[in-house]
C-alpha cells in the first residue's frame, strides 16, 4: 500500500505543448497613416460610431440575444463537466446498504437441517461500502485537465459569439441607416424629376420642345420611384433582423431607433495592433487552442487503460440471521460485523488492440485539432489583411466618390440652366 501512494504523482500521457505557427511581423498596410499598430485592447470598438443608437442595440443584444444565451448554457454545461471529473478524485463508489428477508426453505433442504427442524428464518443486514480508484497513472488528473481546458474553450466560444453578434448588430444597423438614407436620397431625386417634368410639359405646350423630352423626362421619373419598392424591402429586412438580433420578434424597433438617423461614419483611423496580437485577442484562436490542450489530455486518459488500476476496497456490514421471530437488536450487536478491506487490481491484460487503437484514435483527433488551430491563425491573418485593404480601399472609394458628387452637383445645375435657356437639348440633362 505504500508503495501505491507513493507513485500515485504519476502521470502518463503528453504534456501539452504550442506547435509552430506562422506569424508575419507586420501587417501589409502597415505604412499607411491610417493604420494603428498601437496594442491596446478596444473591446467597445462600436462606441467609436458615437452613435447612441448603436450603443442602446448592442446593449439590448447583450442582454436578449438568443444565440449568446445558448452559449451562455454551453459554458454551465462545461462547468457541470469539470465538477463531474473533479468529483471522480473522491471515493468513486460510495453505497449504504440495507436489507430484511424472510425465507422460507423445504422441509427436504439440506440447510433444514441446521435450524433443528425449523425451516423459517429472518436474515437481515445494514452497513456501508465504497471503492475508491487510486489515480496512480494520472488518469483521472488527465481527466480534470480536459474538461477544465474544454471549459475555457467554452468561454473562448463564448466571447467569439460575443464579437459576432456585436458585428451584425452594427453590419445590420449601418445598412438600416444606408437603406434609409437611399430611401431619403430617392425621394428627393423624385421631387426634382417632377418638378422637371412640369418643366418639359410647360415648354411642349409652349411647343418649344418636342413629345420625345416629356416621355423622357417621365422615364427618368418612374426609374426613379421603381427603386423605392426595393429600398423599401432592403429597410424592411434590416429592421426584421435586426429584431431578431435583439431576440424580438420581427417587429417595429421605432422606440430604439429614435435618435439619429445618419449613417454612422467610421473614425479615419483603424487600430489593428500587430499580427502576435492575434493570438491572444482573437477568441476564435484561443477556443481553437484549447480544444488541442483538451484533447491532449485526452491521450492520457487513454493510455491509462493500457495500465492495471489500483483500488481501496472496504466494506462494514452489520448482519444477524433470526429463527422464527425477528429481532432488530441482534443486528446491532457488535458480534455481527462482517468487515473487508484492501486493495484491489483490474487490469484488461486481453484487450490491448481495442486499447491501443483507442489511443491511437485520440492522438490522431488531437493531431486534428493542432491543424485546425494553425489553420485559425493563418486565417485569422487573412481576415484581417482583407478587411483592412477593404476599409482602405473604401476610404479611398468615398474620398473620389465625395468629388465626384460635388462635380456633379455643378454640372446637373449647369445642364438644368442651359437647357431652360435653350442653349442645350433634355438629352444633356438626363445624361448628366
Amino acid at each position: 500500500m505504500p508503495v501505491l501512494l507513493a507513485f500515485a504523482g504519476c502521470m502518463i500521457g503528453p504534456n501539452y505543448q504550442r506547435p509552430k505557427v506562422s506569424v508575419s511581423p507586420n501587417w501589409g498596410e502597415t505604412g499607411d497613416q491610417r493604420v494603428s499598430t498601437e496594442s491596446t485592447t478596444y473591446r467597445d470598438w462600436w462606441r467609436a460610431f458615437n452613435d447612441p443608437v448603436l450603443d442602446r442595440l448592442v446593449a439590448r443584444a447583450y442582454r436578449d440575444n438568443l444565440t449568446l444565451r445558448q452559449a451562455g448554457v454551453r459554458v454551465l454545461q462545461a462547468r457541470a463537466q469539470l465538477g463531474i471529473a473533479v468529483g471522480e478524485v473522491f471515493p468513486q463508489t460510495q453505497q449504504a446498504i440495507g436489507s430484511v428477508e424472510y425465507y422460507r426453505t423445504s422441509d427436504r433442504a439440506a440447510t433444514a437441517a441446521a435450524f433443528k427442524g425449523s425451516a423459517a428464518y429472518w436474515q437481515s443486514q445494514i452497513g456501508a461500502q465504497a471503492t475508491w480508484e487510486l489515480d496512480f497513472w494520472g488518469r483521472i488528473r488527465r481527466g480534470i485537465e480536459s474538461a477544465d481546458a474544454s471549459l475555457l474553450a467554452t468561454l473562448a466560444d463564448y466571447d467569439s459569439t460575443l464579437v459576432t453578434l456585436t458585428a451584425d448588430v452594427a453590419n445590420t444597423y449601418i445598412a438600416l441607416r444606408t437603406a434609409e438614407e437611399r430611401i431619403r436620397i430617392a425621394r428627393e431625386n423624385v421631387d426634382i424629376q417632377e418638378q422637371t417634368l412640369k418643366i418639359v410639359e410647360a415648354r411642349f405646350t409652349y411647343g418649344t420642345v418636342t413629345q420625345l423630352d416629356v416621355e423622357q423626362a417621365r422615364t427618368a421619373l418612374f426609374n426613379t420611384l421603381a427603386t423605392l419598392p426595393t429600398l423599401e424591402t432592403q429597410r424592411r429586412q434590416a429592421t426584421d433582423s435586426l429584431s431578431v438580433l435583439l431576440g424580438m420578434p420581427p417587429n417595429d424597433l421605432s422606440d430604439l431607433l429614435s435618435g439619429p438617423s445618419t449613417i454612422p461614419v467610421s473614425p479615419p483611423q483603424v487600430i489593428v495592433g500587430i499580427p502576435a496580437d492575434l493570438l491572444r485577442r482573437r477568441p476564435d484562436i484561443r477556443s481553437a487552442e484549447l480544444q488541442a490542450v483538451a484533447q491532449s489530455a485526452q491521450i492520457g486518459v487513454a493510455k491509462a487503460d493500457l495500465l492495471p488500476a489500483f483500488s481501496l476496497i472496504g466494506n462494514l456490514v452489520l448482519l444477524s440471521t433470526d429463527l422464527g421471530t425477528f429481532k432488530l437488536s441482534d443486528m446491532f450487536r457488535w458480534g455481527s460485523r462482517q468487515v473487508q478491506i484492501g486493495p484491489s487490481v483490474q487490469w484488461n491484460i486481453l484487450n490491448y488492440g481495442q486499447i491501443t487503437n483507442n489511443v491511437r484514435v485520440q492522438d490522431a483527433y488531437f493531431q486534428q485539432l493542432l491543424l485546425a488551430y494553425q489553420r485559425s491563425v493563418l486565417s485569422a491573418q487573412q481576415d484581417v489583411e482583407d478587411n483592412l485593404a477593404a476599409f482602405l480601399r473604401s476610404q479611398d472609394r468615398a474620398d473620389l466618390l465625395a468629388k465626384s458628387v460635388t462635380s456633379s452637383r455643378t454640372a446637373v445645375d449647369l445642364a438644368v440652366l442651359q437647357y431652360r435657356e435653350g442653349v442645350t437639348d433634355f438629352t444633356t440633362v438626363l445624361t448628366t
